[in-house]
């Protein structure tokens, strides 16, 4: 089973960032008025737009599936977005870092996807 731990640890990675970078577009959009319904619904319609469009194109049951480019530009989206959001809300910092670990993780988990199980 070699390199298969690698890659578990890669998809449980995966989702973290996906979770994490939900998390920052709902607060980029929260941050965006100043009045507490209005924040509430704004940051609810940023996740909610990220959420559809992840589950439409990215997500691993995903309803539609687009060629590789396609599902890598949602990705860039929605993934990129967050990284984004962490900068808008005065952390560029940390959205560099998010940015980084991001790519990384797509890359290696596009990798992982295309080449076969190790036998054994």
């Amino acid at each position: 089973m070699t390199g298969r731990p690698w890659w578990a640890a890669n998809e449980l990675l995966a989702f973290v960032l996906e979770v994490g970078a939900l998390g920052c577009l709902f607060w980029w959009g929260f941050t965006l008025a100043d009045d507490l319904a209005v924040q509430l619904l704004l940051g609810s319609a940023v996740l909610a737009a990220a959420v559809v469009l992840w589950a439409l194109f990215a997500a691993p049951r995903a309803r539609f599936r687009p060629p590789l480019a396609g599902v890598l530009a949602v990705k860039a989206v929605v993934l990129g977005g967050g990284a984004l959001a962490l900068y808008g809300v005065g952390h560029p910092a940390a959205a560099a870092v998010l940015g980084v670990v991001v790519v990384a993780n797509t890359a290696l988990a596009e990798t992982f996807r295309r080449r076969p199980a190790p036998a054994g």
